[in-house]
């Protein structure tokens, strides 16, 4: 028996089209710096977007499935063009700017991107890549920057140079948007290639819609057209969570950064537009917290934030609850569109009794199911004590790697299941109340002498020692216990290094077969594009004796 409902594709283009219209004097606020911000009604965008589209397919031949890539900051261009290019039917391609340049180039390449949308800012940065990016054909510059090196780079090429308002202006503001279906793809991105190449996750314009429905339910992010949200997640990482389209939705204000993301400048964008939510790794509100607290600002507008891409210190989030900002921590990956978790505790508990909620990676929504996959392949129980490997499957969750043009999909042994799991290579427990707490990376997890010693709890307890800015921990060789930890360690200004007292300090928080005997001061920790710990450049320091390294 069929149901009598009616069958209507879930795309970006209702999602446009819906902000547009039912939340029209929704702003997208871009920071400038010196100047007054730029604003833009959700109206505007919507008709900026559709003169996008028509240049997009009458100026530079776009159409079908080709890939649009966009080199650019959180700023209203970006989200227009999140907007135009899937609705159109071609497939939106945020470049990682943070990755290196070898890096970029085989993902152009392998992406086929044949047209880049770029900030005038960055041109710096593509134009020594553009002679090997040899599937651009157009490049279409935005904003302030000197076009000097990219006009050099391009002379001689096929390549031609386009100014985004020169392209756009003049065209109709409204634009025939294709009826698509909701399984093709609407928007990639590649992971930050830690270990191998980088890999490709392609979202189709369903995934998008239910993931964006997921953003707004209450127990998620919750937000709605009373709130204005600061983006500071860049919007070339997993679609900066999922928050542009998630806005559109419902019509929650877009406070989007630019190129300013020092704290000082942060800290003044809160104090004056004021926004109510806030998303960023925790690296982004540890450098704010110092700003803050050296020069104090008001960020008490902040209701909550919602924290990220590594695990938060339990630590930063007291000192957050003194300023009257509530920090609300997050798991996903580039690969679950991203959001998987979020830690909203259960109802009717003191402030108390909801810590050990807060503190973990958060409750699975509808769409989102999982599984702990112990060393042998057997599946443990929900009872917040067995730890194995996550596992998740749903509708916004990647089924495989996209294998190139022509090319099948890849889907590595390591990373999915034969019965359709996404392996996340975290390691962790899961409450009976499907509550995640991850103990670790199932690569950074320390085996010693058969056991396994968290380095995240290793790090949160480190972090909370007074002089302690960043703690990272990770594995080294040991010939009596095959692995030990090696605790490096950012001190905070005027403090010095007593390792006798930070093992002691230490030794009140962990087991003390775990304390570190090795202890390394760092001016930094070396961090990947997205502001994860990069724990292979320090293992490899290690190894090559680049470490100043002390045993105690």
């Amino acid at each position: 028996m069929l149901s009598t409902m009616q069958d209507v594709p879930l795309t970006v283009t209702r999602i446009l089209h819906h902000g547009m219209t039912i939340h029209a004097k929704s702003q997208v606020t871009t920071w400038t710096g010196e100047s007054e911000p730029q604003r833009r009604s959700f109206a505007e965008i919507g008709a900026r977007a559709a003169q996008l589209a028509g240049a997009l397919r009458d100026e530079l031949g776009v159409s079908g499935d080709d890939r649009v890539a966009t080199l650019m900051w959180n700023n209203s261009e970006h989200v227009e063009a999140y907007f135009a290019i899937p609705s159109m039917g071609a497939v939106l391609h945020t470049l990682n700017l943070r990755l290196p340049p070898e890096q970029l180039v085989w993902i152009v390449r392998h992406a086929a991107d044949r047209v880049v949308l770029v900030n005038g800012s960055l041109l710096p940065l593509l134009a020594p890549l553009l002679p090997h990016l040899t599937t651009v054909e157009h490049v279409v510059v935005s904003g302030p920057g000197d076009r000097g090196p990219l006009t050099e780079a391009a002379a001689g090429s096929a390549v031609q140079v386009h100014e985004y308002e020169d392209l756009i202006a003049g065209r109709p503001t409204t634009y025939d948007w294709p009826e698509l279906d909701e399984r093709t793809a609407a928007a990639m991105c590649y992971t930050s290639g830690t270990t191998g190449e980088p890999k490709g996750v392609v979202y189709s314009h369903r995934s998008i819609y239910l993931h964006s429905m997921q953003i707004n339910l209450a127990e998620s992010m919750g937000l709605t057209d009373k709130d204005t949200t600061l983006i500071v997640v860049p919007q070339f990482h997993v679609n900066a969570w999922g928050l542009p389209h998630a806005t559109f939705m419902t019509g929650v204000g877009m406070l989007m950064p630019d190129r300013f993301l020092q704290p000082a400048p942060l800290a003044d964008m809160i104090e004056s537009e004021k926004p109510s939510h806030a998303a960023a790794v925790p690296t982004i509100w540890q450098g704010l917290l110092a700003e803050v607290l050296a020069k104090p600002r008001d960020l008490t507008s902040m209701a909550r934030v919602t924290i990220g891409g590594a695990a938060c210190p339990p630590a930063l989030m007291e000192a957050y609850d003194k300023l009257g900002v509530r920090l609300c921590h997050a798991w996903g990956m580039t690969e679950t569109s991203p959001l998987g978790t979020t830690s909203n505790p259960p109802a009717g508990l003191t402030a108390e009794e909801e810590w050990p909620y807060r503190i973990t990676q958060g409750r699975f929504p509808v769409g989102v199911e999982a599984r702990l996959t112990g060393p042998d392949g057997d599946t443990l129980p929900w009872d917040n004590e067995s730890a194995g490997e996550l596992e998740v499957r749903g509708p916004w969750i990647a089924t495989s790697y996209y294998g190139g043009a022509g090319a099948e999909p890849l889907r590595p042994e390591d990373k999915f299941s034969e019965d359709g799991w996404l392996k996340t290579g975290d390691v962790g427990v899961i409450s009976p109340d499907g509550y995640l707490t991850l103990t670790d990376r199932a690569k950074d997890v320390i085996k010693s002498g058969g056991e396994w010693i968290s380095s995240v709890a290793l790090e949160n307890a480190l972090m909370a020692h007074p002089d302690i800015a960043e703690a990272a921990v990770v594995a080294v060789p040991d010939e009596k216990w095959g692995e030990r930890p090696l605790a490096t360690v950012v001190l905070k200004e005027g403090a010095s290094a007593d390792y006798e007292s930070l093992k002691a300090f230490l030794a009140e928080k962990v087991a003390k077969w775990q304390l570190p005997e090795r202890w390394s001061v760092v001016e930094s920790v070396p961090k990947t594009s997205v502001g994860k710990f990069d724990k292979k450049v320090i293992r490899k320091q290690y190894a090559d004796g680049e470490l100043d390294v002390t045993e105690v």
